[in-house]
């Protein structure tokens, strides 16, 4: 039997419900272009992080679908960029959380690889902006070159999981504490 995304999504919230912390599943089909999406989890995540709303702390918030990375054009001579859906889904998110205290994400694809690259995906942590800076790394000048892989390399929060041999979804989680 192949699991489904939706299934796959059931599976993570009641490992986090085991663990005693309450899980939503945003839904399973969500599209768009990936560092948009991000942004939109990001202010979710803010708004249960600050307000306690949509739902009460500790949580996590799961969501799959398929997103998109619009390649943008680079100068001439500028580096390529590496990377796939789920790196610029974190891009797109750590930059719109700003350092949020209190949340963490993963972003993944289900086969192991995110993109062309050997990682799955990426994780963000509250100090994901702050570690990068002090690398002299711009989160803005990645995401213009589409280059997650390069940005989460350098921090040690790329998701290497090797090849699953099974792609149900793209794959988000949000903790917030």
């Amino acid at each position: 039997m192949t699991a489904t995304p939706q299934q796959s999504l059931q599976a993570a919230a009641e490992a986090a419900r085991a663990a005693g912390v309450a899980a939503y599943i945003l839904s399973d089909e969500i599209e768009g272009e990936s560092r948009e999406v991000g942004k939109v989890h990001a202010a979710l995540a803010r708004a249960v992080a600050r307000h306690g709303q949509p739902f009460a702390r500790p949580c996590v918030i799961l969501s799959g679908g398929e997103t998109t990375v619009t390649i943008r054009p680079r100068a001439p001579g500028a580096a390529k960029g590496r990377g796939g859906r789920a790196g610029e889904f974190c891009m797109g998110l750590a930059q719109a959380l700003q350092g949020q205290a209190g949340v963490w994400a993963l972003a993944a694809d289900t086969d192991g690889i995110d993109g062309v690259e050997d990682n799955a995906g990426a994780r963000v942590a509250p100090d994901t902006l702050a570690r990068a800076a002090a690398q002299g790394l711009s989160i803005a000048d990645h995401l213009d070159r589409n280059d997650a892989y390069g940005y989460f390399d350098a921090l040690g929060d790329l998701v290497v999981t090797g090849p699953t041999h099974t792609n149900v979804n793209d794959f988000r989680a949000l903790l917030i504490l």
